[in-house]
C-alpha cells in the first residue's frame, strides 16, 4: 500500500508543479482537510544536528501532532481509531498533509537541537 501512496504523491506533485494547482475531483473530503492543513502552514519538518528528522503537524484544534515521514503513523486519536483500529483509511490527515506538503515542496524546516527532538519524542504517545 505504501508504494501506492508514494506513486499517488508524485503523481500530486507533479500535476501541482505544472499546474499550480489540484484538480477538484481530487478534493474528497480527508484530502480536503489535509490541502486545508497545507494552506493554513500548518506542516513543518523538524530537523536537529543527529540527522533525526520529524514532521510536526499543527491540527485544527491547535494541538500539534507528530508525524513520521516514512511512515503512516500519527499520535492523534483518528489514525488510531479510523486507520488502526476500524482500518477505514490508510493514513489521517496529518500524515496526508505531510505526503501531499513533501511532494509539492510545500513545508517549513526547522532546525531544533537533539535535546529537543528527544524530549519531544519522549513525550509522544
Amino acid at each position: 500500500m505504501d508504494e501506492v501512496a508514494d506513486r499517488l504523491m508524485l503523481e500530486v506533485g507533479r500535476i501541482y508543479k505544472e499546474e499550480g494547482n489540484l484538480p477538484d475531483e481530487l478534493l474528497s473530503a480527508p484530502l480536503q482537510s489535509a490541502l486545508d492543513l497545507i494552506d493554513r502552514k500548518s506542516v513543518s519538518l523538524l530537523s536537529c544536528p543527529s540527522g533525526r528528522n520529524v514532521y510536526q503537524v499543527i491540527g485544527n484544534s491547535g494541538l500539534p501532532y507528530v508525524c513520521f515521514g516514512e511512515s503512516n503513523y500519527c499520535e492523534c486519536l483518528a489514525y488510531r481509531y479510523s486507520v488502526l483500529k476500524k482500518e477505514e483509511f490508510i493514513m489521517c490527515k496529518h500524515v496526508l498533509a505531510v505526503r501531499l506538503s513533501t511532494a509539492m515542496g510545500v513545508f517549513f524546516v526547522h532546525h531544533i537541537t537533539n535535546e529537543q527532538m528527544a524530549s519531544l519524542l519522549k513525550e509522544m504517545n
